[in-house]
């Protein structure tokens, strides 16, 4: 699908140039068709277009194609425009080129879908699965098989390890006597079995193991490292070594080097479209108060590493005691008037977009704290430093849902740390969209924001 987009892309602008209208400057416009390709790689695997897809159709198909190409378009004009000025393309020709390649991802998609319908319908339909375990872990298992809706297994039974009441949902037969279990799985040719357990079952395994010696079964093990792993333990492939990672990054490397992408893209198009408004602030905080626009602090990136955060200066210069930060308090007598309007804005935060252009923070992620305040919570608050897995953001999960401005008590540090784990457990570049629209709507003016 990645080749067929590129094709379509560069077919319709060459179409383009067929249909009543004419190029403006034919090298540009070559590199302006790059661009566009090369926009189109970066993006579109941000919109999930090269997913398996059996649920939300019409978006999948229809509106994320579309989105995606428009963002797609508008950053390589941009780049374009910039790069090449003063060249400025022919209106109908990009007019022409960009709907022609909407209708064509848009078609080649609704084509691609009936096509895997038609292999569903034909008998390429889902793997039957046994699960053996028990307990939360076995539940949550057979939860993600059967709520995944692009997965190519369904769950046919469970064979229920534990002591307690078998808890399948739904109608899953669950079993107790492995012969009978064992019956199940040939009777209705279930084609693999996988064992739920943990590390300490190697008795269970080998069990088994054993009872399908005879059976063309696939046999896998996905163990229980719910007790030992801080996220979700994930496989990786380390030089041709299979290991599970208990404590590590909860983010794998194509989708931090995808949300960088995104970080620079957003960063540079915030910095162009923002910079009136930069310059205005720049000067208002210049008049306010002697002393530098920007204001500098150290503080601790991805897997630790140190680096400068600014902000407009939003406080009167004053002398600060070695290693010790004191935060701003409601009131401050330190805050000039034009900062105190920034920080209920968090105005002055937007300088922090030229760190995420130099790669040292994203958009979205935990916020950074201190490192005097990072030194003290780190003992006190359980996996604090775990926050620090990704790049910090400008805004973030716990922002969102009410946990920014001072934090004078642990509870509420705890409450900032809980809310940055989940959202390491559960990025997503959906979820950075929906912070991003909160953070526009409802958290750029907060009551504890002073």
């Amino acid at each position: 699908m990645r080749l067929v987009d590129f094709a379509v892309i560069a077919a319709c602008a060459f179409i383009a140039l067929r249909l009543e209208a004419t190029a403006a400057q034919p090298g540009c416009d070559n590199a302006l068709v790059a661009f566009a390709l090369l926009a189109s790689a970066l993006l579109f695997p941000l919109f999930g277009l090269y997913q398996a897809i059996r649920s939300h159709i019409f978006w999948r198909c229809v509106c994320a194609p579309v989105v995606a190409l428009v963002l797609a378009f508008a950053g390589a004009l941009l780049i374009a425009t910039t790069v090449l000025d003063p060249y400025r393309p022919a209106g109908d020709w990009f007019i022409w080129w960009m709907s022609l390649s909407g209708l064509g991802l848009v078609m080649c998609r609704i084509v691609e879908r009936g096509l895997c319908r038609r292999r569903e319908e034909q008998g390429a339909h889902t793997r039957a699965v046994a699960i053996v375990g028990s307990g939360a872990y076995c539940d949550h298992l057979l939860r993600k098989v059967e709520t995944t809706p692009y997965s190519i297994y369904s769950v046919s039974t469970v064979f229920d390890t534990g002591t307690g009441t078998a808890t399948a949902p739904g109608v899953v037969p669950v079993f107790r006597e492995p012969e009978r279990f064992a019956e199940f799985v040939r009777r209705h040719h279930v084609a693999e079995v996988w064992l739920a357990l943990p590390l300490s079952e190697e008795n269970t395994i080998r069990e088994f193991i054993d009872l399908f010696r005879n059976d063309l079964v696939n046999i896998r093990f996905v163990p229980d490292v719910s007790g030992l792993a801080l996220f979700e333990g994930e496989m990786v492939n380390l030089d041709g070594t299979f290991a599970i990672n208990l404590v590590g990054s909860p983010l794998s490397t194509g989708a931090l080097v995808s949300k960088d992408i995104f970080d620079r893209v957003f960063a540079l198009l915030a910095v162009i479209g923002l910079a009136p408004a930069l310059c205005i602030i720049a000067l208002a905080v210049k008049l306010s108060s002697p002393g530098p626009v920007l204001f500098t602090q150290r503080r601790k990136g991805a897997n630790g590493k140190v680096f400068d955060i600014y902000k407009f200066r939003s406080m009167r210069v004053h002398e600060t005691a070695p290693g010790v930060v004191r935060q701003a308090t409601r009131n401050d007598p330190r805050i000039t008037r034009v900062g105190a309007f920034l920080r209920r804005t968090s105005l002055d935060e937007l300088p922090q977009f030229l760190n995420v252009l130099r790669g040292e923070m994203s958009v979205v992620g935990p916020r950074p704290h201190a490192i005097e305040h990072d030194a003290l919570y780190q003992n006190i608050v359980d996996d604090y430093v775990h926050r620090y897995r990704i790049k910090p953001g400008i805004t973030g999960w716990a922002q969102v849902n009410g946990f920014r401005g001072e934090t004078d008590s642990v509870e509420k540090m705890r409450g900032r740390v809980e809310h940055d784990l989940y959202y390491l457990s559960n990025w997503s570049f959906w979820l950075d969209m929906r912070i991003i629209v909160a953070t526009i709507f409802k958290g750029l003016v907060h009551r504890n924001a002073y």
